[in-house]
């Protein structure tokens, strides 16, 4: 068993999120709400925009970047919560496909969400909680020709 940063150990991280969603879900009960997760606010839908989500083919989502990586010399890719790591992924295939002609840049961020608890019965009020989630959002860009080459010499000349 490896330990993390913090002195923790991988299962017993994992027996925590899997008692805080425990106890979460003991919080609503399924015969009184029903939990309906609303989707989060995304950024202004730019051409130069792709959300990686887990259900999307990856090969379709890394064909869609590259082509807008080629058209526009720039391309913004955006995970949450468990799609951060396809969303890395993602950029560091672009990155390799690039040949040190592609550069990236990472922001990381705290998007708040919100869900609905939907009643069952109608003598009760329907309710929301907010809750935090993880984000990236990498651009990915073309480095000027002309800086590529001089990144070349130096490399040569040393």
């Amino acid at each position: 068993m490896s330990a993390s940063f913090d002195g923790t150990s991988k299962s017993s991280r994992a027996e925590n999120s899997e008692k805080c969603t425990k106890d979460f879900k003991e919080l609503i009960d399924k015969e009184e709400y029903e939990l309906r997760k609303r989707l989060p606010r995304k950024l202004p839908k730019r051409k130069t925009d792709v959300y990686v989500t887990r259900k999307t083919n990856f090969n379709c989502q890394l064909e869609r970047s590259q082509k807008i990586l080629d058209s526009e010399n720039e391309v913004y890719i955006h995970g949450l919560g468990a799609a951060i790591n396809r969303a890395i992924n993602l950029a560091l295939q672009l990155q390799s496909k690039g040949q040190g002609s592609v550069e990236m840049s990472a922001h990381t961020s705290t998007l708040e969400l919100v869900d609905d608890l939907e009643p069952q019965t109608d003598d009760l009020e329907p309710e929301t909680q907010s809750r935090n989630n993880s984000a990236i959002h990498i651009k990915m860009y073309k480095m000027n020709p002309l800086k590529v080459e001089l990144s070349q010499d130096k490399g040569d000349a040393s």
